[in-house]
């Protein structure tokens, strides 16, 4: 370690700050930790704070005394007035047998008009600089480098243009911000292993020293800022934000940048949609359960943010359409499975050759929920539940197979009814009619298997769900329906949907406070029962 070279810069009370620093192969001297300058004068503390002194030995009084006036202490741990000289300190040890308390005085807190508010920094060999270049900071403080001239104006446009036609060794930077980066940045002019030197920092940094580099037109330090950031692991994604943002506002500036930024835009690429229907692709086929599983809500996840960005609003359309595609082909696949799987010579087959056809139904089953739970929470589900409720021939087959291989399909219908009961999706009166009468049964058919075999169901939600949509329609229908329920209900009892609540606001509506239309008038008014 060795002293940074100071000179007196002006009479009066200015102070000079030593700062510890590092003298490199190539004679460029650093400080060996980052240098924190004063940001703030009042937040500053003494320069020069002393230990307290320790208190003095117990001394038993059969022993000599110990005269206190042989311990050294800090200049700055008393004051003047304190002070006691040794004679008198020795005549009073002799006359009491012990020696007497010292009298220790802190130094109050120096005013802020004695603190340094100068540093100086030589860089090369000492001696052997030619110019003074003095840094203004905002904070009321400034630093003097001592350096070479024909260094500035090698490595610096900025210092090329101020000093080719100055005949004087000094000059100012006003205004400075980052006092400590324009050091550093300085320093890296003295440098020959620069690469070497940012790999020791940190990206915030970096960013900074590309700054003052940019300012001071430091081509070099700028190639190498750049070929860090290119390859440094961008940590999170408020930092990835401030190199993205650091980095266009160069390109702006007409500097190549082109390599930091294809780590987050592609030159050419294939079009999002080819690659989003890819990705979907790829996990409806996955055979692996829990990389599909753990897949499946990643890119759930993903789409829900993206429909928090503005940008988004112009590639909605094709996602949805994507997914719309890849649930037409699920269907189809479903159908096909269900036709096989209730052929009669399917069914005379051993269990190990049917199990590849009901694991794929299942998977399909699985892939299904995935693509309605995307459409419902993108509210784009409508066209779903069209499409379920015209499936009558999948309603049919679903009866013939055994429960254990079908009932995953009814978490569908299960997931499109609390759909409607939310409002996530608003079919028309027809299509909710038909979704009904062809899935209502099939569920109630399931409904204990659903209980036990599905970890995501939820019996409450569905229950309201359900019961939510028969009261959507007419009085008429709901009454169908609800009759049909209740022998259900009767029957098999908890391993039935509970209707009771919407049975309760059916019979309301049918007995308690009927509406009809009054004649020869459009409004509607109640009819209250005798």
């Amino acid at each position: 370690m060795a002293e940074i070279r100071l000179s007196r810069l002006e009479q009066g009370q200015t102070k000079i700050k030593n700062v510890p620093i590092a003298v490199t192969p190539e004679g460029f001297w650093c400080c060996p930790s980052p240098v924190v300058f004063q940001k703030s004068l009042k937040n500053q503390h003494p320069l020069n704070k002393p230990k307290p002194p320790s208190p003095p030995p117990k001394i038993p009084v059969e022993k000599k005394p110990t005269l206190v006036t042989d311990r050294k202490l800090p200049v700055l741990t008393r004051s003047r007035s304190a002070a006691v000289s040794d004679d008198d300190r020795k005549g009073n040890a002799d006359t009491s047998g012990f020696s007497a308390p010292e009298v220790v005085h802190r130094v109050s807190r120096p005013k802020v008009e004695n603190m340094p508010r100068k540093i100086a920094i030589e860089f090369g060999e000492p001696g052997t600089s030619n110019i003074k270049v003095v840094l203004l900071g905002k904070q009321g403080f400034s630093v003097k480098l001592s350096v070479h001239k024909n260094v500035l104006m090698d490595n610096s446009t900025f210092f090329a243009n101020k000093l080719s036609d100055q005949e004087g060794s000094s000059m100012e930077i006003g205004d400075c911000e980052d006092v400590e980066i324009y050091v550093e940045t300085v320093g890296l002019m003295y440098c020959k292993e620069m690469k070497q030197w940012l790999m020791k920092q940190n990206v915030s940094r970096v960013l900074r020293i590309l700054k003052v580099a940019e300012f001071l037109g430091f081509m070099s330090c700028m190639q190498s800022c750049l070929e860090y950031l290119e390859a440094v692991p961008w940590v999170g994604d408020e930092e990835e934000e401030k190199v993205v943002t650091s980095i266009l506002r160069l390109q702006r500036e007409g500097i190549g940048v082109s390599p930091v930024l294809k780590r987050v835009s592609a030159d050419v690429s294939k079009p999002h949609k080819d690659t989003l229907s890819h990705i979907i692709e790829l996990v409806l086929k996955s055979n692996e359960e829990r990389g599909r599983r753990e897949m499946k809500l990643v890119v759930l996840r993903l789409l829900r943010e993206n429909q928090s960005v503005p940008s988004h609003a112009n590639s909605a359309d094709i996602c949805n359409e994507i997914i719309y595609s890849s649930c037409r082909s699920c269907l189809t696949s479903l159908l096909l499975l269900f036709q096989k799987a209730t052929e009669t010579e399917f069914i005379d087959k051993s269990v190990d050759r049917k199990e590849p056809v009901l694991k794929q139904i299942t998977l399909e089953a699985d892939n299904l929920s995935w693509l309605l739970e995307i459409l419902a929470d993108r509210q784009v589900a409508d066209e779903f539940a069209v499409m379920w409720s015209k499936h009558q021939e999948l309603a049919a087959l679903h009866a013939k197979l055994p429960i254990v291989s079908r009932y995953q399909v009814s978490c569908i219908t299960a997931r499109l009814f609390v759909g409607i009961g939310k409002g996530e999706l608003l079919p028309a009166k027809d299509t909710r009619k038909l979704l009904l009468h062809t899935w209502l049964e099939p569920l109630i058919n399931d409904y204990s298997w659903l209980k036990h075999g599905c970890g995501s169901f939820d019996r409450k939600v569905v229950e309201e769900g359900i019961g939510r949509t028969i009261l959507t329609l007419p009085l008429e229908d709901q009454q169908s329906i609800l009759l049909t329920w209740l022998g259900s209900f009767l029957k098999v009892g908890d391993s039935c949907p509970n209707l009771q609540r919407a049975f309760e606001v059916w019979w309301r509506r049918t007995f308690v406070r009927p509406y009809v239309e009054t004649q020869g008038s459009n409004p509607i008014t109640p009819q209250l029962e005798p």
